[in-house]
């Protein structure tokens, strides 16, 4: 199998062939930045391509919208993207097109060099391979999301006023309602989110932590 490895870093992209290279797998070429690697992709047809999510010039998202190309270019070339931190919104916009060969993985991952290699053998034969820790992060927003669905609209009011920084009392006077509506408003959000009284959480900050990744 046929990959490219794209990272600025130079000790993790001699790092990465190495590694690739003793799993058995043919390295047609590497880049450093997103541009270099899209000549290299159109040159080499690679069956993979790995690349950092993160590439210069900014260091932002250079490598998803880079590998979102790669997906329109050649359908046929996988996939596979790695990053130093959970960004689970460039890995939902990516499988969103398509999630056939494509995978992605955390960097603390690759470690690991039979995952290293299993994704890589997976992405290359159309599979889907997603790091547990970013599945684990998807499934608790979608919990955020349900959760928060369930609240009634005067309750979603509160919770918003809540995220602004305001107090019970300042809620009372944006909406026109006693303290004591409030207090039952609040108690209601904290019950239909879970969140239980606890001497080492904040409950507050812990709604408008919800319902801001809501």
């Amino acid at each position: 199998m046929r990959v490219t490895v794209t990272e600025d870093s130079v000790l993790l992209r001699e790092g990465l062939v190495r590694l690739l290279a003793e799993e058995g797998f043919t390295v047609a070429g590497r880049s450093e930045d997103a541009g270099e690697l899209l000549r290299l992709v159109d040159e080499v047809r690679p069956d993979v391509a790995l690349i950092d999510i993160r590439l210069p010039p900014t260091h932002t998202d250079e490598g998803v919208r880079a590998a979102c190309t790669i997906r329109e270019r050649h359908p046929g070339v996988g996939v596979l993207l790695l990053s130093q931190y959970v960004e689970t919104g460039s890995a939902v916009r990516v499988m969103s097109r398509d999630p056939r060969g494509f995978g992605y993985l955390l960097k603390d991952r690759i470690a690991d060099v039979y995952e290293l290699s299993d994704a890589v053998k997976r992405v290359g034969a159309g599979e889907s391979v997603v790091d547990p820790e970013v599945v684990a992060r998807l499934l608790r927003r979608r919990r955020a999301e349900s959760a928060l669905e369930d609240l009634t609209q005067r309750e979603r009011d509160v919770l918003a006023l809540m995220a602004e920084g305001r107090s019970n009392e300042a809620i009372a006077q944006r909406l026109v309602v006693g303290g004591k509506t409030v207090e039952t408003h609040v108690r209601n959000v904290f019950t239909k989110l879970g969140l239980e009284p606890s001497l080492t959480d904040h409950r507050r900050v812990l709604a408008v932590l919800t319902y801001l990744q809501g």
